[in-house]
């Protein structure tokens, strides 16, 4: 739930005015879980929620983040980007194991060596009816159902 706090607090740093339901929408989860989220943050301490005094809506809020918010937003987005650049550098390592990989893999002109399997080529889709060719197999498109 820490990523859903640390997002919300993004938004409402940048746009106090959001409702719940732009809220939900800009972070791509239900609304329940923005509302749950909010509620979370308020008895924190770290968002309080004011109404729009001259609304017509006097559902209209606006969340505001406290000292505290703004601080733990602050710690939280340490945290974050520290988890984010271990991530990082975990998926350089293994890109940099699978070209090793790939760079041990014979060319893709040769035939394969004996207990090999052959090596799949990225092509451009050939046309319905076509003859599509890869690793030595020939499949008849014309026969092959589409989905």
């Amino acid at each position: 739930m820490e990523e859903a706090h640390y997002r919300l607090l993004r938004l409402l740093d940048s746009s106090p005015q959001l409702t719940q339901r732009e809220l939900a929408r800009e972070m791509g989860v239900s609304l329940g879980k923005v509302n749950y989220c909010i509620s979370a943050l308020i008895e924190k301490g770290w968002i309080k929620a004011r109404n729009f005094r001259n609304s017509n809506n006097k559902l209209a809020y606006a969340y505001l983040l406290t000292p505290r918010g703004i601080e733990q937003k602050a710690t939280i987005t340490v945290q974050f980007l520290h988890r984010k650049v271990a991530e990082y550098e975990s998926l350089k390592k293994e890109i940099a194991q699978l070209r090793r990989e790939v760079g041990q893999l014979p060319n893709e002109d040769s035939p394969p060596r004996r207990g090999e399997a052959p090596q799949l080529r990225e092509s451009s889709p050939p046309r319905r009816g076509g003859v599509a060719r890869s690793a030595g197999v020939v499949t008849d498109l014309a026969r092959t159902p589409t989905k």
